[in-house]
């Protein structure tokens, strides 16, 4: 998203711009949350954090998803370095949910059932390690019940071919405020409109019966 947020052909690159274009100027301050004692998070990444945001807090049970960076080796990285592909960093999620309306399968459902886990480095348009598919665990059941959603993808679906990194979360950086409900509070934006929408509604028409009601 550095350079612009695609190139897979001329046209769209000349509709499609940088979100880095988007001046911070815009930010508008948003109601911090504020998680339960019972609210657990899981993170996810797999492509442009704009979409795959959207994507999750459609879902029911959850609570509120947060764009950040994960899975790289540099402390404290920002917009701006993980575009240079060099901090091992991916945009990627935390999913704050609810475990009594939406359980840690059902947001792998949502994960894998929401991009292409097969596309190395990138989801369309976006490519680069920054858009790497990753689905981070933090303990040993989380581990297994990823596994096991790829062993049967790989069978049934993918033909052995998942790319999905299987990846230990050591930490989550959130990303810059202007980030955060990108989808909803710039609807007009370009990339917003090409990639973001139609990747929701993709989605939303897959697994109807996950969504909230006022989403469907």
């Amino acid at each position: 998203m550095k350079i612009i947020k695609s190139v897979f052909t001329f046209s769209v690159v000349l509709l499609l711009i940088s979100c880095l274009g988007f001046s911070k100027k815009e930010e508008v301050s948003k109601v911090p949350y504020k998680p339960s004692k019972e609210t657990k998070v899981a993170y996810f990444a797999s492509g442009c954090f704009w979409c795959v945001e959207a994507i999750f807090e459609s879902v029911t049970g959850v609570e509120e998803a947060v764009s950040g960076y994960a899975g790289g080796f540099t402390k404290n990285p920002t917009y701006q370095s993980i575009g240079t592909g060099k901090t091992g960093h991916a945009e990627a999620v935390a999913v704050y949910y609810n475990p009594e309306k939406a359980s840690f399968e059902t947001l792998v459902t949502v994960f894998f059932g929401s991009h292409d886990p097969t596309t190395v480095n990138g989801q369309n348009p976006d490519y680069g390690t920054q858009y790497r598919s990753i689905a981070f665990y933090e303990n040993d059941k989380e581990k297994a019940i990823i596994d096991n959603a790829i062993s049967k993808l790989n069978k049934e679906v993918y033909n052995g071919k998942i790319a999905t990194e299987v990846t230990k979360l050591t930490k989550f950086y959130e990303a810059e405020e202007y980030h955060q409900d990108f989808e909803k509070r710039n609807p007009n934006q370009s990339y917003v409109k090409a990639v973001s929408v139609p990747r929701l509604n993709k989605f939303k028409k897959k697994f109807p019966s996950l969504l909230k009601k006022e989403v469907h």
